[in-house]
């Protein structure tokens, strides 16, 4: 599965299984983009509680459970010596996870992504892209994207859980973070009709 495709099923999963938080979604794409209007680069960028659902999806389910870099000098860090051609590892998943820097850190909480909040996050903590210079190179294009598809489809759909959906969710952790089994959920058309997803 691709990794943009995982990151939009895990997203549409959380607001399924999080109502109160689609539904603020749901009125900030409304008032942004009135009647279904095509999304545009600059009013997605200012869209508040859309940017603070992705991260906080982001965070619980990152695309990559871990980061590695190899070590090309040696070098001392925190008084711990890496020798050069050393494989670090950054374990992402486990650092989004860890309740030391994200109080009750299984909870989907967008508002920790909030302006409020958003500056007291450790950028080597919250490492979906990885960070600094190497950080991946399509971090943008990649949001951008998840951005345009998720207006794009609550601009016509809401999402519920059914009685096939397994909640909590199974992961895989071989390669990507994917879901062990197919994440299925109800999609309602916006206008009151119910179909499958």
């Amino acid at each position: 599965m691709r990794p943009l495709a995982v990151l939009f099923l895990f997203l549409m999963y959380l607001l399924a299984t999080h109502p109160d938080v689609q539904q603020k979604l749901h009125k900030e794409i409304d008032a942004t983009f009135p009647n279904k209007a095509t999304p545009t680069y600059d009013a997605l960028a200012q869209m508040e509680y859309l940017d603070m659902v992705m991260n906080e999806s982001l965070r619980l389910f990152p695309i990559a459970g871990r980061l590695e870099r190899f070590c090309k000098k040696d070098v001392e860090v925190n008084g711990v010596f890496i020798p050069k051609g050393t494989v670090v590892l950054v374990p992402s998943f486990a650092l989004h996870q860890d309740p030391t820097y994200w109080p009750e850190p299984e909870e989907f909480r967008p508002e920790r992504f909030s302006k409020e909040n958003k500056d007291s996050i450790n950028p080597y903590i919250y490492t979906p892209f990885g960070t600094g210079p190497r950080n991946c190179i399509g971090m943008r294009f990649a949001i951008m994207n998840m951005k345009i598809a998720i207006v794009r489809v609550l601009q016509n759909f809401s999402f519920k859980p059914c009685k096939e959906t397994q909640i909590p969710v199974e992961l895989d952790f071989q390669g990507i973070i994917q879901p062990k089994k197919p994440i299925v959920l109800k999609a309602e058309v916006r206008d009151g009709t119910v179909s499958g997803a």
